[in-house]
């Protein structure tokens, strides 16, 4: 397939490979070890202990200890057929979304239509992972599949169900929670029911593998050649993706999501020497049973009273991030990235006049969310009196959403002025998941903390975040295709920070939970001076850095040749992008995609000057997300939509026509 990336032979290191396996295999042998040595003992009788002993031995330790070889066995297997027929290294259950919409499909059928009920969780899981992962597809393949669509993709379809399971779990409560916490991916188990069903599906996909051999051997040609030796390509890769996706969903059904081991698995596989198709595709599950079984131990030897520390799923995604920026280097082939609105021949003649019927404009629609409604007998225009009482509840949550949507636009602009990336956003390069770090940070620092702290707190994760994505780009040269991914990398370990909170279902996973979904709901006073106080603070300064802002984006070369300091420049740019994240955060969550398109519609409407621009992503940020917070105010009322999900619903598709569009001379 044309632009795609070439599957890399082996990782480069300086140990003969059997000398990871071996430590690897050891590590596995010690933990279990020191896991049925210092298992605590139960109290009572000798005898009555001895047998509640054998009870937890054979009824719980033993069957986690195989369910977690077994899954990982089968993960491990499913990313290595998707790496294969993707041609992708960092193809994965997680990376193309497939986990997330196994997840949404199980949360949809368990928790929402019980109609549902009785149907296979199984079928479920393969329905939702099967419908991300043909979205994934269908948005790369005008893009011939390349790396980089297929992940930013999946990422995007994995941001928009985790989206929707998030607003599912705030409707139906605890019962919903329970849903999420299995979803984190716990292996706790009480008999071997579990491993009844999962083993001879893990068997079937071995004999599916194995039969599948020359033809995955053959995938490793080019298109032509491969037909040329009789390969019906489409049929082939359709029954290898069904397999993958199935072996994921399997695991997804019955323990829940284990993140980014498919993407581990085969990489440690070809640490371990693996060279051959047939090598990795034996190696992969190996590893992949090895390194969950590994987790699944460590978390329970690390716990308080060997209870698990963290789920094993969230644990082993904290592997996600760092193995991403480590296989940045082996992703080839990319294709352009490019954004259509900068190649808009629109230009203003009178940007001045343009900006003022923006303003006009934002002032309309906040007339409008201020005054129109919905009521239990239709449609309501509050004047008068209505108006007066009804001013006090809606205007805090329009004010913060409109400040949180035009200092999302100033640092979509920022950022990508600075990274000279034109799908650059706090969203696509992690600072808004950075900022859920530290905001999850604070939980665990402070148990409930004040709003400042909340505040500080994610302030210190978002400039974390973006400082990482300045560094890694620095290195690649600016590569906007390296920097996507990176973005990728840096959200996954810092949202695997975040599950591992949330699986521990208590108050600070419902304060996460709703901060992820971005709710206004509980807006008040203090939401709308912060927003309108840190707005005006923080974008103030950058209208006195058009400067900076004109010139970084022509490298770092050029910019010292004009006198300009880089670094400082480049900081001072960081922290306030990273500040105004933080805080838009706070108010509206992590999910909105505003930082990404504001700046491009301002460039569509044919802004030029970067103060114009700079302006009119402003103005429409704010626009966007009050429109936002109305509509879901309004869409399903009485109830609501929390305004990050709504806005992400509506910017998430813009991101992915966006990456879809394929130039004419391309």
């Amino acid at each position: 397939m044309p632009g795609t990336a070439s599957l890399p032979l082996h990782m480069p290191t300086g140990l003969p490979g059997f000398v990871p396996a071996a430590a690897l295999g050891t590590a596995c042998v010690a933990s279990f070890i020191l896991l049925l040595t210092f298992s605590p003992q139960v109290p009572g009788d000798t005898a009555t202990a001895a047998t509640l002993d054998a009870i937890l031995l054979w009824n719980s330790l033993l069957p986690r200890a195989a369910i977690a070889l077994i899954a990982g066995a089968a993960l491990g297997l499913s990313g290595a057929l998707l790496q294969r027929v993707l041609r992708n290294p960092i193809a994965d259950a997680s990376t193309l979304g497939i986990a997330s919409g196994a997840q949404l499909a199980l949360t949809l059928g368990l928790g929402v239509l019980p109609l549902l009920s009785g149907v296979s969780r199984e079928l479920i899981a393969f329905a939702g992972g099967f419908g991300a992962v043909a979205i994934v597809l269908a948005l790369s393949w005008r893009r011939g599949l390349d790396p980089v669509t297929v992940a930013i993709s999946g990422m995007i379809v994995s941001l928009i169900a985790a989206s929707l399971s998030v607003t599912l779990i705030l409707a139906r409560g605890e019962y919903a929670m329970s849903i999420h916490i299995w979803g984190a991916g716990a292996l706790n188990q009480q008999d071997w029911n579990g491993v009844i069903s999962l083993a001879p599906r893990l068997a079937a996909g071995i004999v599916a593998a194995a039969l599948l051999l020359r033809p995955l051997n053959v995938l490793a040609l080019d298109d032509s050649s491969a037909r040329s030796l009789g390969v019906a390509l489409h049929a082939v890769r359709f029954s290898i993706l069904v397999l993958a996706v199935w072996l994921s969903a399997s695991v997804t059904a019955t323990v829940g999501i284990i993140g980014f081991l498919g993407l581990a698995a085969p990489a440690i596989a070809r640490l371990c020497g693996a060279r051959t198709t047939g090598q990795v595709m034996t190696a992969a599950p190996l590893a992949g049973a090895a390194v969950l079984f590994l987790a699944d131990t460590l978390t329970q030897l690390l716990g308080p009273g060997f209870s698990d520390l963290v789920p094993t799923g969230a644990a082993t995604a904290l592997l996600g991030g760092p193995l991403l920026l480590l296989l940045l280097p082996r992703v080839h082939g990319f294709s352009s990235v490019t954004a259509r609105a900068d190649t808009s021949s629109r230009l203003l003649r009178k940007p001045a006049i343009a900006l003022s019927l923006l303003a006009a404009a934002l002032a309309i629609i906040l007339a409008l969310v201020l005054m129109l409604g919905l009521t239990d007998t239709g449609w309501s225009v509050a004047l008068g009196l209505l108006f007066s009482e009804l001013l006090p509840f809606r205007l805090p949550r329009i004010l913060a959403a409109g400040g949180a949507g035009a200092m999302l636009g100033a640092a979509g602009f920022v950022m990508q002025r600075v990274t000279g990336n034109p799908i650059a956003s706090p969203e696509v390069l992690g600072v808004s998941s950075g900022a859920g770090a530290g905001l999850t940070a604070a939980l665990f620092l402070f148990g409930f903390p004040s709003p400042a702290i909340m505040l500080l707190g994610m302030a210190l994760g978002s400039l974390a975040a973006f400082l990482v994505m300045i560094a890694i780009a620095g290195r690649s040269g600016f590569s906007a295709e390296r920097l996507l991914l990176a973005g990728i990398a840096i959200s996954a370990f810092c949202m695997a920070i975040v599950s591992m909170v949330l699986a521990q279902g208590d108050m600070r996973s419902y304060i996460l939970l709703n901060w992820m979904s971005g709710s206004t709901n509980r807006a008040g006073a203090f939401e709308a001076w912060t927003a309108m106080i840190a707005l005006v603070v923080l974008s103030a300064p950058l209208f006195l850095m058009i400067r900076w802002l004109t010139i970084l984006p022509l490298g770092t070369g050029l910019s010292r040749s004009v006198g300009l300091g880089v670094l400082p420049s480049r900081l001072a740019l960081a922290i306030l992008a990273a500040l105004m994240t933080a805080i838009s955060s706070f108010l509206v969550g992590p999910l909105s995609l505003t930082g990404l398109i504001a700046p491009h519609l301002a460039r569509l409407l044919g802004f030029r000057r970067l103060q114009h621009q700079l302006a009119a992503a402003i103005l429409i940020g704010a626009g966007v997300l009050i429109m936002a917070d109305w509509l879901s105010r309004i869409v399903i009322y009485p109830y609501q939509v929390p305004v990050g999900l709504f806005a992400a619903l509506i910017g998430g598709p813009y991101l992915l026509w966006l990456l879809g569009y394929k130039e004419r001379t391309a």
